[in-house]
Protein backbone atom coordinates (compact mmCIF):
# COMPACT_ATOMS: atom_id res chain seq x y z
CA UNK A 1 0.00 0.00 0.00
CA UNK A 2 1.38 3.35 -1.21
CA UNK A 3 2.21 5.81 1.81
CA UNK A 4 -0.40 8.52 2.77
CA UNK A 5 0.10 12.07 1.69
CA UNK A 6 0.13 14.28 4.83
CA UNK A 7 -0.89 17.90 5.01
CA UNK A 8 0.57 20.30 7.83
CA UNK A 9 -0.20 23.34 8.21
CA UNK A 10 2.07 26.02 7.43
CA UNK A 11 2.93 26.47 11.35
CA UNK A 12 3.33 23.22 12.00
CA UNK A 13 5.57 22.23 8.97
CA UNK A 14 7.75 25.35 10.11
CA UNK A 15 8.11 24.42 13.66
CA UNK A 16 9.51 20.80 12.69
CA UNK A 17 11.22 21.43 9.18
CA UNK A 18 14.45 19.19 10.58
CA UNK A 19 11.72 16.03 10.08
CA UNK A 20 11.72 16.53 6.28
CA UNK A 21 15.36 15.78 4.40
CA UNK A 22 14.38 18.23 1.28
CA UNK A 23 12.37 21.25 1.27
CA UNK A 24 10.47 21.69 -2.53
CA UNK A 25 8.94 24.12 -3.87
CA UNK A 26 7.26 23.54 -7.00
CA UNK A 27 6.28 26.95 -8.25
CA UNK A 28 7.66 28.46 -11.19
CA UNK A 29 11.23 29.91 -11.32
CA UNK A 30 9.95 33.33 -11.17
CA UNK A 31 8.08 32.51 -7.74
CA UNK A 32 10.52 31.09 -6.43
CA UNK A 33 13.15 34.05 -6.92
CA UNK A 34 10.52 36.31 -5.64
CA UNK A 35 10.54 34.56 -2.04
CA UNK A 36 10.71 31.02 -0.74
CA UNK A 37 11.02 28.88 2.57
CA UNK A 38 14.91 29.44 3.07
CA UNK A 39 16.17 26.13 2.60
CA UNK A 40 14.14 24.89 -0.28
CA UNK A 41 15.03 23.96 -3.69
CA UNK A 42 13.09 25.02 -6.51
CA UNK A 43 12.01 21.77 -8.31
CA UNK A 44 8.65 23.80 -10.76
CA UNK A 45 6.21 21.66 -12.54
CA UNK A 46 5.51 24.46 -14.46
CA UNK A 47 8.15 26.70 -15.65
CA UNK A 48 7.64 30.50 -16.65
CA UNK A 49 6.96 30.75 -20.00
CA UNK A 50 4.74 27.48 -19.11
CA UNK A 51 2.18 29.06 -16.23
CA UNK A 52 1.77 31.39 -18.72
CA UNK A 53 0.69 29.46 -21.59
CA UNK A 54 -1.53 27.30 -19.17
CA UNK A 55 -3.41 30.32 -17.86
CA UNK A 56 -3.99 31.96 -21.35
CA UNK A 57 -5.39 28.54 -22.50
CA UNK A 58 -7.68 28.94 -19.31
CA UNK A 59 -8.82 31.98 -20.02
CA UNK A 60 -9.09 32.23 -23.89
CA UNK A 61 -10.27 28.85 -24.71
CA UNK A 62 -11.65 26.68 -21.50
CA UNK A 63 -10.62 25.36 -18.10
CA UNK A 64 -11.07 21.81 -19.11
CA UNK A 65 -8.60 22.35 -22.26
CA UNK A 66 -5.85 24.11 -19.76
CA UNK A 67 -5.98 21.32 -16.97
CA UNK A 68 -5.28 18.85 -19.81
CA UNK A 69 -2.45 20.79 -21.33
CA UNK A 70 -1.08 21.69 -17.62
CA UNK A 71 -1.50 17.35 -16.60
CA UNK A 72 1.00 17.12 -19.61
CA UNK A 73 3.60 19.38 -19.01
CA UNK A 74 3.43 18.76 -15.08
CA UNK A 75 3.99 14.74 -15.86
CA UNK A 76 6.81 15.56 -18.47
CA UNK A 77 8.79 18.13 -15.97
CA UNK A 78 8.20 15.94 -12.90
CA UNK A 79 9.45 12.80 -14.51
CA UNK A 80 12.95 14.84 -15.82
CA UNK A 81 13.45 15.94 -11.83
CA UNK A 82 13.17 11.99 -11.17
CA UNK A 83 15.63 11.40 -13.99
CA UNK A 84 17.79 13.94 -12.53
CA UNK A 85 17.94 15.78 -9.43
CA UNK A 86 15.90 13.07 -7.46
CA UNK A 87 17.16 9.98 -8.84
CA UNK A 88 19.36 9.24 -6.10
CA UNK A 89 16.93 9.27 -3.01
CA UNK A 90 16.31 5.76 -1.67
CA UNK A 91 12.83 4.76 -0.26
CA UNK A 92 13.18 6.54 3.28
CA UNK A 93 13.25 9.87 1.51
CA UNK A 94 10.76 12.64 3.18
CA UNK A 95 9.85 15.62 1.65
CA UNK A 96 8.19 18.75 2.08
CA UNK A 97 5.95 19.96 -0.82
CA UNK A 98 4.79 23.06 -1.42
CA UNK A 99 3.30 25.15 -4.38
CA UNK A 100 1.29 28.68 -4.58
CA UNK A 101 -2.16 27.90 -2.75
CA UNK A 102 -1.20 23.75 -1.52
CA UNK A 103 -3.39 22.83 -4.42
CA UNK A 104 -2.92 21.10 -7.70
CA UNK A 105 0.56 21.57 -8.34
CA UNK A 106 1.81 20.06 -4.66
CA UNK A 107 -0.48 17.80 -5.24
CA UNK A 108 0.48 16.51 -8.40
CA UNK A 109 3.91 15.75 -7.56
CA UNK A 110 2.95 14.13 -3.85
CA UNK A 111 0.70 11.77 -5.82
CA UNK A 112 3.18 10.72 -7.61
CA UNK A 113 5.85 10.46 -4.77
CA UNK A 114 3.56 8.18 -2.56
CA UNK A 115 2.84 5.97 -5.72
CA UNK A 116 6.80 5.60 -5.68
CA UNK A 117 6.28 4.77 -2.08
CA UNK A 118 7.96 8.32 -0.68
CA UNK A 119 5.73 9.50 2.45
CA UNK A 120 5.03 13.02 1.31
CA UNK A 121 3.81 15.95 3.42
CA UNK A 122 2.63 18.85 1.77
CA UNK A 123 2.07 22.57 3.27
CA UNK A 124 -2.28 23.32 3.37
CA UNK A 125 -2.36 26.21 1.92
CA UNK A 126 1.08 26.45 0.59
CA UNK A 127 3.18 29.54 0.14
CA UNK A 128 0.35 31.46 0.47
CA UNK A 129 -0.25 30.55 4.29
CA UNK A 130 3.52 30.55 4.45
CA UNK A 131 3.81 34.31 3.54
CA UNK A 132 1.15 35.17 6.72
CA UNK A 133 3.28 32.88 8.98
CA UNK A 134 6.45 35.14 8.13
CA UNK A 135 3.95 38.33 8.44
CA UNK A 136 2.54 37.38 11.55
CA UNK A 137 6.17 36.53 12.67
CA UNK A 138 7.56 39.59 12.18
CA UNK A 139 4.58 41.73 13.90
CA UNK A 140 4.67 40.16 16.61
CA UNK A 141 8.42 38.88 17.58
CA UNK A 142 10.60 41.95 17.62
CA UNK A 143 8.25 42.88 20.46
CA UNK A 144 8.99 39.12 22.68
CA UNK A 145 12.85 40.13 21.97
CA UNK A 146 15.55 41.64 24.04
CA UNK A 147 17.39 43.93 21.69
CA UNK A 148 20.87 45.61 22.27
CA UNK A 149 21.36 48.53 19.46
CA UNK A 150 25.49 49.22 18.75
CA UNK A 151 25.45 52.67 17.14
CA UNK A 152 28.66 54.53 16.31
CA UNK A 153 29.49 56.85 13.32
CA UNK A 154 30.53 55.63 10.03
CA UNK A 155 33.61 53.77 10.11
CA UNK A 156 33.71 52.67 13.68
CA UNK A 157 34.33 48.76 12.31
CA UNK A 158 30.33 47.89 14.28
CA UNK A 159 29.21 45.19 11.81
CA UNK A 160 33.09 43.42 12.20
CA UNK A 161 32.39 43.78 16.03
CA UNK A 162 29.29 42.26 15.93
CA UNK A 163 30.26 39.61 13.89
CA UNK A 164 33.29 39.39 16.03
CA UNK A 165 30.50 38.92 19.26
CA UNK A 166 29.09 35.90 17.23
CA UNK A 167 31.91 33.56 16.80
CA UNK A 168 32.20 34.48 20.63
CA UNK A 169 28.97 33.11 21.24
CA UNK A 170 26.92 35.93 21.47
CA UNK A 171 23.37 36.70 19.59
CA UNK A 172 23.12 38.90 16.84
CA UNK A 173 20.72 39.65 13.98
CA UNK A 174 22.82 41.07 10.96
CA UNK A 175 20.70 43.04 9.10
CA UNK A 176 23.42 44.20 6.44
CA UNK A 177 24.25 40.42 5.34
CA UNK A 178 20.39 39.40 5.32
CA UNK A 179 19.96 42.49 3.08
CA UNK A 180 23.41 42.33 1.45
CA UNK A 181 23.94 45.91 1.64
CA UNK A 182 26.35 47.85 4.29
CA UNK A 183 23.74 50.23 4.91
CA UNK A 184 25.01 53.63 3.16
CA UNK A 185 25.48 54.80 0.05
CA UNK A 186 28.37 53.02 -1.31
CA UNK A 187 27.47 49.84 0.46
CA UNK A 188 26.44 48.09 -2.23
CA UNK A 189 27.70 44.60 -2.60
CA UNK A 190 29.67 44.11 -6.50
CA UNK A 191 28.15 40.98 -8.15
CA UNK A 192 25.87 40.18 -4.59
CA UNK A 193 22.37 41.71 -5.50
CA UNK A 194 20.06 42.68 -2.77
CA UNK A 195 17.36 39.86 -1.89
CA UNK A 196 13.56 40.92 -2.93
CA UNK A 197 11.47 42.39 -0.09
CA UNK A 198 9.99 39.59 0.79
CA UNK A 199 12.77 36.64 0.85
CA UNK A 200 14.86 39.44 2.85
CA UNK A 201 11.79 38.95 5.61
CA UNK A 202 11.58 35.32 5.24
CA UNK A 203 15.82 35.44 6.34
CA UNK A 204 14.56 38.04 9.17
CA UNK A 205 11.51 35.84 10.28
CA UNK A 206 13.72 32.86 10.13
CA UNK A 207 16.76 34.61 12.13
CA UNK A 208 14.74 35.96 14.86
CA UNK A 209 12.98 32.54 15.78
CA UNK A 210 16.21 31.24 15.84
CA UNK A 211 16.83 33.85 19.07
CA UNK A 212 16.53 32.81 22.56
CA UNK A 213 14.19 35.36 23.70
CA UNK A 214 15.64 34.62 27.45
CA UNK A 215 19.26 36.31 26.23
CA UNK A 216 20.06 39.54 24.67
CA UNK A 217 20.48 40.32 21.02
CA UNK A 218 22.91 42.86 19.25
CA UNK A 219 21.58 44.36 16.09
CA UNK A 220 23.93 47.13 14.85
CA UNK A 221 22.09 50.41 14.80
CA UNK A 222 20.22 51.24 10.92
CA UNK A 223 18.05 53.32 9.49
CA UNK A 224 14.63 51.93 8.39
CA UNK A 225 15.75 51.43 4.94
CA UNK A 226 18.73 49.07 4.10
CA UNK A 227 19.70 49.82 0.14
CA UNK A 228 16.52 48.79 -1.43
CA UNK A 229 15.33 46.70 1.69
CA UNK A 230 13.07 48.22 4.31
CA UNK A 231 13.22 47.10 7.86
CA UNK A 232 9.71 45.53 8.94
CA UNK A 233 7.45 47.84 11.12
CA UNK A 234 7.67 46.27 14.23
CA UNK A 235 11.61 45.50 14.21
CA UNK A 236 12.27 49.17 13.53
CA UNK A 237 10.17 50.31 16.38
CA UNK A 238 11.42 47.80 18.76
CA UNK A 239 15.01 48.83 17.52
CA UNK A 240 14.55 52.41 18.08
CA UNK A 241 13.55 51.50 21.84
CA UNK A 242 16.05 49.30 22.52
CA UNK A 243 19.13 50.26 24.93
CA UNK A 244 21.99 51.24 23.02
CA UNK A 245 25.81 51.14 23.20
CA UNK A 246 27.89 53.54 21.37
CA UNK A 247 31.59 52.66 19.44
CA UNK A 248 33.98 55.38 19.17
CA UNK A 249 37.04 55.78 17.48
CA UNK A 250 39.75 58.26 16.25
CA UNK A 251 39.06 59.62 13.12
CA UNK A 252 42.40 58.22 11.84
CA UNK A 253 41.38 54.49 12.90
CA UNK A 254 37.89 55.18 10.96
CA UNK A 255 39.72 56.31 7.85
CA UNK A 256 41.96 53.35 8.26
CA UNK A 257 39.45 51.08 8.68
CA UNK A 258 37.02 52.06 5.61
CA UNK A 259 40.15 51.76 3.01
CA UNK A 260 40.42 48.34 4.14
CA UNK A 261 37.00 47.58 4.18
CA UNK A 262 36.20 49.57 0.74
CA UNK A 263 38.91 47.89 -1.05
CA UNK A 264 36.52 46.72 -3.62
CA UNK A 265 35.73 50.69 -4.43
CA UNK A 266 39.34 51.72 -3.64
CA UNK A 267 40.48 49.03 -6.58
CA UNK A 268 37.58 49.90 -8.93
CA UNK A 269 37.23 53.89 -8.21
CA UNK A 270 34.98 54.32 -11.09
CA UNK A 271 32.05 52.68 -9.30
CA UNK A 272 32.16 55.80 -7.01
CA UNK A 273 31.61 59.01 -8.67
CA UNK A 274 28.22 57.21 -10.03
CA UNK A 275 27.20 56.39 -6.38
CA UNK A 276 28.24 59.90 -5.10
CA UNK A 277 26.10 61.71 -7.73
CA UNK A 278 23.21 60.77 -5.94
CA UNK A 279 24.22 63.61 -3.34
CA UNK A 280 23.27 66.24 -5.71
CA UNK A 281 20.55 67.02 -3.89
CA UNK A 282 22.15 67.48 -0.73
CA UNK A 283 25.85 68.65 -1.95
CA UNK A 284 27.16 71.47 -4.10
CA UNK A 285 29.10 70.75 -7.14
CA UNK A 286 31.80 72.37 -6.03
CA UNK A 287 32.29 69.96 -3.73
CA UNK A 288 31.09 66.96 -5.88
CA UNK A 289 34.20 68.20 -8.19
CA UNK A 290 36.89 68.08 -5.13
CA UNK A 291 35.97 64.51 -4.30
CA UNK A 292 35.80 63.31 -7.61
CA UNK A 293 39.70 65.25 -7.92
CA UNK A 294 40.42 63.13 -4.94
CA UNK A 295 39.45 60.24 -6.42
CA UNK A 296 41.32 60.91 -9.45
CA UNK A 297 44.65 60.83 -7.70
CA UNK A 298 44.00 58.06 -5.38
CA UNK A 299 43.97 60.22 -2.44
CA UNK A 300 42.08 57.84 -0.37
CA UNK A 301 43.12 59.41 3.30
CA UNK A 302 42.23 62.90 2.24
CA UNK A 303 38.44 61.56 0.69
CA UNK A 304 37.50 59.11 2.98
CA UNK A 305 38.29 61.96 5.98
CA UNK A 306 36.27 64.34 3.74
CA UNK A 307 33.38 61.94 3.01
CA UNK A 308 33.43 61.86 6.56
CA UNK A 309 33.27 65.47 7.74
CA UNK A 310 31.12 66.13 5.25
CA UNK A 311 28.71 63.85 4.69
CA UNK A 312 28.35 60.79 7.05
CA UNK A 313 28.97 62.91 10.56
CA UNK A 314 26.56 65.33 9.72
CA UNK A 315 24.03 62.78 9.08
CA UNK A 316 24.57 60.82 12.02
CA UNK A 317 24.09 63.64 14.09
CA UNK A 318 21.43 64.72 12.89
CA UNK A 319 19.64 60.93 13.32
CA UNK A 320 21.07 60.69 16.69
CA UNK A 321 18.50 62.22 19.40
CA UNK A 322 16.41 59.33 19.81
CA UNK A 323 19.63 57.17 19.98
CA UNK A 324 21.35 59.05 22.67
CA UNK A 325 18.92 59.50 24.80
CA UNK A 326 18.74 55.75 25.37
CA UNK A 327 22.24 55.22 25.27
CA UNK A 328 23.72 53.36 28.06
CA UNK A 329 27.22 52.75 27.51
CA UNK A 330 30.19 53.50 25.59
CA UNK A 331 33.41 51.74 24.27
CA UNK A 332 36.12 53.30 22.69
CA UNK A 333 38.30 51.86 20.02
CA UNK A 334 41.85 52.54 19.70
CA UNK A 335 43.43 51.22 16.26
CA UNK A 336 40.24 49.27 14.72
CA UNK A 337 42.62 46.90 14.09
CA UNK A 338 41.39 42.81 14.40
CA UNK A 339 42.91 42.50 18.18
CA UNK A 340 41.06 46.07 18.83
CA UNK A 341 38.06 44.71 16.96
CA UNK A 342 38.19 42.15 19.14
CA UNK A 343 38.51 43.66 22.50
CA UNK A 344 35.11 45.68 21.87
CA UNK A 345 33.57 42.86 21.32
CA UNK A 346 34.41 41.18 24.61
CA UNK A 347 33.68 44.55 26.02
CA UNK A 348 30.45 44.94 24.27
CA UNK A 349 29.05 41.42 25.66
CA UNK A 350 29.92 42.38 28.76
CA UNK A 351 28.17 45.61 28.74
CA UNK A 352 25.08 43.71 27.24
CA UNK A 353 24.87 40.86 30.04
CA UNK A 354 24.67 43.93 32.77
CA UNK A 355 22.12 46.07 30.95
CA UNK A 356 19.98 42.60 30.11
CA UNK A 357 20.28 41.39 33.66
CA UNK A 358 18.27 44.45 34.94
CA UNK A 359 15.89 44.70 32.32
CA UNK A 360 12.25 42.80 32.74
CA UNK A 361 12.09 39.23 31.51
CA UNK A 362 11.59 38.91 27.74
CA UNK A 363 7.81 37.57 27.00
CA UNK A 364 7.74 34.11 26.03
CA UNK A 365 7.92 33.42 22.14
CA UNK A 366 5.30 31.24 20.92
CA UNK A 367 6.99 28.48 19.47
CA UNK A 368 4.19 28.15 16.61
CA UNK A 369 5.00 31.53 15.68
Amino acid sequence: MAPPITRLSADAALANLDQFDTIIDVRSPAEFADDHIPGAINLPVLDDQQRAKIGTIYKQINPFTAKRAGAALVAQNIATHLQTRLQDKDRNWRPLIYCWRGGQRSGAMAQIFTNIGWHSHVIEGGYKSYRRHVLDCLDHLPGQLSLMIVSGQTGTAKTHILRAASIKGAQIIDLEQLACHRGSLLGSEPGHPQPTQRYFESQLCLALKQCDPAQTILVEAESNKIGNIHVPPALWAAMRNAPTIRVTAPIDARVNFLQRDYAHMVSNPDLIMPLLSKLRHRHSAKQLAAWNEMIDRKDWPDFIKSLLATHYDPSYQRSGSIRRARETGIVAATTLGADDIDRLADAIMTKSISIGNDRPAATPVKTDL
